[in-house]
């Protein structure tokens, strides 16, 4: 989307790109269009006669290419170093596991850990199964409870970067970024509640300031 300038062409991981001329792909530029109108409470509504997994399928992606590149402006920050466990604040610690792989959680640091969940999170993008690209390919049964799982972790990812990575992220000038994009996040998962209050305490205060102005 336009949200990003010069430095976007850092990413984190791969972009993940929706096929052009497919269906999703014209959803993609519903989003951007009505984004561009400034109304993001408007602009994560399903639109009318749509189909609510391949509305999620849609943003879910773009929500990935988002954290993809913002992550990817701030990574010689986010070091062993600096992170050696990954946290949104003093209070909230996360251990990663993803049920096949690393069954038992483990504790890492924050580069490790975001890692770890992008490459899942691509994983689970590119598997055509979850999130069929072709046309007339239906979702699976269990595709909701995946897309809560994949936006409950890419929050961690903004939570870290605003607890632990704030200065670089006002340094590079890209707080704006951020801001837009964690509240277009924000009010997404809101709308059609895909992830779990408690899920979003690192970030509570920022949410209701972000949020309040726009009820």
């Amino acid at each position: 989307a336009s949200f990003f300038g010069s430095r976007s062409s850092k990413t984190f991981k791969p972009k993940k790109n929706i096929p052009e001329g497919s269906h999703q792909y014209e959803l993609l530029k519903h989003a951007e269009a009505t984004l561009g109108s400034g109304n993001l409470r408007m602009a994560v509504m399903l639109p009318e006669g749509e189909d609510l997994n391949e509305w999620v399928a849609v943003n879910t992606v773009d929500f990935f290419n988002q954290i993809n590149m913002l992550y990817g402006t701030i990574t010689d920050f986010c070091t062993e170093e600096s992170c050696p466990v990954m946290s949104a604040g003093p209070k909230y610690e996360y251990h990663w596991a993803d049920g096949t792989n690393i069954k038992k959680p483990i504790k890492c640091s924050a580069p490790k850990y975001i890692d770890y969940l992008m490459t899942w999170v691509q994983d689970q993008l590119d598997d055509e199964t979850l999130f069929p690209s072709k046309i007339g390919v239906p979702f699976p049964k269990n595709f909701m409870s995946v897309a809560k799982t994949i936006l409950k972790r890419l929050f961690r990812v903004y939570a870290h970067i605003y607890h632990q990575h704030f200065d670089p992220v006002i340094q590079l000038q890209e707080e704006a970024h951020l801001n837009t994009s964690f509240k277009h996040f924000i009010f997404f998962v809101q709308e059609f509640n895909l992830i779990d209050r408690r899920e979003l305490a690192p970030l509570q205060e920022l949410i209701e300031k972000l949020t309040s102005k726009d009820r």
